[in-house]
């Protein structure tokens, strides 16, 4: 065994050497303490970042859970500025509509000069003019040729179809009043001359009541020697080509012909072919 003393110098001597080692190497301490500081920092820079990231996070999730609120809220203000947009679209529109105002058009009258003569063809649209009788034969053959002149522009206004209508129509009334004329005369043969020998007699529309001449001999025959009076009058006719229709006033004398027992209107429709009525057409 050691003694002591020896021992108690050891250890004084191991730690004064432990000492001035420790003297000797300061500054590598100090950067060591700096480092372990900045992880510190470092550490407490990414604690704090992840927070961040964790706050950041949860207000997104907030933001979207929070979205349909904000949209639902702003829909109504967005639904009060069309309808806001729409009135007043429409509240324009009324107001043109209301400026508009109707003017009725202004009528002119035609200027016509009376100074030139009319070299109109078409037929009624001559400007009469006071006649004069001729002087000499010179003057009268002129007025001649004039009046034939004026009738043929006439002719040439119509169509040929027109020309043709019309000549019917003067043929079909001419026919008919031939018939009245006999049958206000009781003249049962020329009654008769004029129709058709198979005339055919309706009540409209369309009911037969007899065909051919034997039998309008026996109706008709009878009826003049039985009256003492028969008189027809047209109150109104139409005449359109070959169809004459009578709007007339018919009366009779049954016992006494100065007096009248009877008076009836009726209508009666003739159609007239080749001179001769070969149907006719009652309405009662």
């Amino acid at each position: 065994m050691k003694p002591l003393p020896i021992i108690l110098a050891a250890l004084i001597t191991t730690v004064a050497l432990i000492t001035y080692a420790a003297d000797q190497q300061p500054e590598p301490n100090e950067p060591e303490q700096k480092s372990t500081e900045q992880a510190v920092v470092q550490k407490e820079n990414v604690t704090n970042e992840d927070k961040n990231t964790q706050n950041s996070n949860t207000q997104s999730v907030s933001a979207e859970v929070e979205k349909p609120q904000k949209v639902e809220s702003t829909s109504e203000p967005i639904t009060k500025s069309t309808n806001i947009d729409k009135t007043d679209a429409d509240k324009k529109v009324d107001d043109k509509l209301n400026t508009i105002e109707y003017t009725a058009p202004e009528l002119k009258k035609p200027v016509i000069d009376t100074t030139k003569a009319d070299d109109s063809k078409v037929l009624g649209n001559e400007t009469p003019k006071p006649v004069e009788k001729p002087k000499n034969k010179i003057e009268k053959a002129v007025a001649v040729a004039e009046a034939e002149k004026a009738v043929t522009q006439a002719k040439e206004a119509l169509t040929v179809k027109q020309q043709t209508k019309a000549k019917q129509s003067r043929e079909s009334l001419a026919v008919v009043e031939q018939l009245v004329k006999a049958y206000n005369a009781r003249n049962i043969e020329e009654f008769i001359r004029v129709y058709d020998e198979d005339v055919e007699f309706y009540i409209f529309p369309d009911e037969l009541l007899f065909k051919g001449k034997e039998k309008l001999i026996a109706r008709y025959g009878l009826m003049f020697k039985k009256l003492k009076c028969i008189h027809s009058s047209p109150i109104k006719r139409i005449v359109h080509g070959d169809i004459v229709i009578d709007h007339e006033l018919s009366e009779t004398c049954s016992t006494d012909e100065k007096v009248i027992d009877k008076r009836s209107e009726l209508i009666s429709s003739y159609q007239v072919k080749n001179g001769k009525i070969i149907r006719v057409l009652f309405f009662r």
